[in-house]
């Protein structure tokens, strides 16, 4: 069965690369390791190595073997990701099929240390207890073929999703008011008297720095008038 997935920065999690992002930069030079990214979209406030986390989440956090949304799932290490991985559950599809948001795994247009939201993840493992997964991966448009033993799922608590939530408002409000700066910033660069050519050029230009940026704006909009 092929099981497809988008490979896209979701808005909240652009708001937050671009928070801390120059404008200049954009989002194609920020990279971005899954343990940050972790605790950011989680709120799970454990540091150190992702193969760490298992063992640091102990008497801290809840840990088990069934998935949840918001859940960290923790990754053991393995020769070829020697520290281990951290990912976000974004939601349960079915017992065995979930779609997870991290960062690093993917190699998009030649890069690594980028965001890739809710991507499939399915539990290979002969107990369906989530100790082996495939994961998507971006390049082959489908589920890779290596298979990655786990130790299991880190659970929120309610202190974990306030932070979560306040971390990532808080992100996409300084990316919102980012846009309508960088915005401001085009019209008037377009000055009276430019030619049209120069205009439109200009106007490029910053569309690709700021599109996302109000995409998230429009996210935001939307989810107020809801």
């Amino acid at each position: 069965m092929r099981l497809r997935a988008r490979t896209v920065f979701g808005s909240l999690a652009v708001a937050a690369v671009m928070s801390f992002a120059p404008i200049s930069g954009a989002v194609a030079e920020t990279y971005w390791q899954c343990v940050p990214f972790a605790r950011l979209a989680s709120g799970i406030q454990i540091f150190g190595d992702a193969w760490t986390w298992w063992k640091q989440a102990a008497g801290k956090y809840e840990t088990g073997f069934q998935p949840q949304a918001g859940a960290v799932l923790c990754f053991k290490p393995t020769g070829k990701m020697k520290l281990g991985h951290v990912a976000v559950v974004s939601q349960v599809l079915t017992d065995r099929v979930i779609q997870i948001s991290h960062a690093n795994w993917s190699r998009i247009g030649g890069s690594r240390g980028q965001i890739e939201k809710d991507v499939t993840v399915v539990d290979v493992s002969p107990a369906g207890d989530w100790s082996a997964v495939k994961v998507w991966y971006d390049p082959v448009r489908d589920l890779g073929s290596s298979t990655y033993p786990t130790y299991g799922f880190i659970y929120q608590d309610a202190s974990a999703q306030q932070t979560a939530n306040s971390g990532l408002n808080t992100a996409q409000n300084v990316a919102i008011a980012v846009a309508q700066s960088a915005a401001s910033q085009m019209m008037t660069a377009a000055r009276p008297g430019s030619g049209p050519l120069s205009i439109l050029s200009q106007a490029a230009d910053s569309t690709d720095r700021i599109a996302a940026l109000i995409q998230a704006a429009a996210a935001r909009e939307e989810a107020t008038r809801e």
